[in-house]
């Protein structure tokens, strides 16, 4: 079967392998669509230390199920559209034990620290399959990637009554978006990218801010009417959004950080005490997240087609990862088909 591989850094390419078989209490998917993760970028750059290359990536993913192994119990069937939670969990650890699973500590994603399934075939445990329903297989790698925006919004236990900066309208970023709007907050998109901007405003944004053109902490001040976001959702990964996100959120308010910044940063932790924040990580996602994502796109609200930037066979998937090292801050999805 073909799979995509990247070698080295800045290096990909397809290779072949050995279908893999289902065995007792598995499951074979016909691979679709999958999506390039910005953990992928971060391999192909040479920047993901949990990566040991060559690596298989790929865990944001459409698929049909193909073989259903012995011992599965019902509910999978042959044909069946589905998408896949691409994490471990040890089942030991403090997480697993506290019954979060999704930031185990020995968890294994998918294409990250263990080969993915940018490939024809994959099988995984029945309890890693997903049922999507009526959504398509290419609209089913969309779930993962927005799923953990929903995740962090969960973790920022938001109401409809509050204020939620959402900093960052990348695809996690839109998902918290979709999430915070759903539950009936205000939500404020942050981004430099006015296209991006714009599309946070057909997802629920009730306003938006470009940060490279406008100044940010006085808009915000104008739009809660000097009381800061009740919620900030860091969606980025950088020094200057982690500072502001405790800049901009208000007193006793929430910061839930999905992004990795990539070096240190400095913060005025007398916020922290002066403001008395909760400050809370978001890691992955649950399958209860999951589910509401495909909710969500059930309903048939979720405008698709803008989030797939664009689609390449598995031979052109090395010319797609340099354009969107050369564009960046353009790319919501871009997906690889089988």
């Amino acid at each position: 079967m073909k799979a995509v591989q990247i070698v080295n850094p800045f290096e990909m390419k397809v290779v072949e392998l050995e279908k893999p078989v289902a065995g007792t209490g598995e499951v074979l998917v016909r691979i679709k669509y999958v999506g390039f993760c910005g953990s992928d970028l971060n391999t192909f750059l040479g920047r993901n230390p949990m990566v040991k290359l060559p690596v298989i990536p790929g865990h944001e993913v459409g698929a049909v199920i193909e073989e259903i192994g012995a011992d599965v119990p019902a509910g999978f069937e042959k044909g069946m559209n589905v998408t896949l939670n691409p994490y471990t969990n040890c089942g030991k650890c403090a997480s697993c034990r506290n019954g979060r699973v999704n930031a185990c500590e020995h968890n294994e994603t998918l294409g990250v620290q263990r080969n993915g399934v940018m490939c024809e075939y994959a099988v995984l445990p029945w309890t890693k399959i997903i049922p999507a329903g009526d959504i398509s297989s290419r609209d089913c790698a969309l779930i993962e990637p927005m799923s953990v925006g929903f995740h962090a919004v969960s973790r920022a236990r938001v109401i409809d009554n509050e204020y939620v900066m959402v900093i960052g309208c990348g695809m996690i970023g839109i998902g918290a978006i979709v999430r915070a709007a759903l539950r009936g907050a205000t939500v404020i998109a942050v981004d430099w990218d006015d296209e991006k901007l714009e599309f946070a405003k057909k997802v629920g944004a009730s306003y938006v801010i470009n940060s490279k053109t406008e100044d940010v902490h006085i808009r915000m001040q104008e739009i809660t009417e000097g009381l800061g976001a009740d919620v900030v959702i860091e969606a980025v990964g950088s020094p200057v959004t982690y500072v502001m996100a405790v800049d901009e959120v208000g007193f006793t308010g929430r910061v839930v950080c999905i992004g990795y910044a990539k070096s240190e940063v400095a913060f005025q932790t007398k916020y922290f005490v002066q403001k008395e924040l909760d400050i809370r990580g978001s890691r992955n996602a649950l399958p209860a997240d999951f589910r509401a994502v495909i909710n969500y796109m059930k309903a048939g609200n979720c405008p698709v087609e803008e989030l797939i930037t664009k689609i390449a066979k598995p031979e052109g998937a090395l010319e797609a990862m340099q354009e969107w090292v050369a564009n960046p801050g353009k790319v919501f999805r871009i997906l690889v088909e089988f």
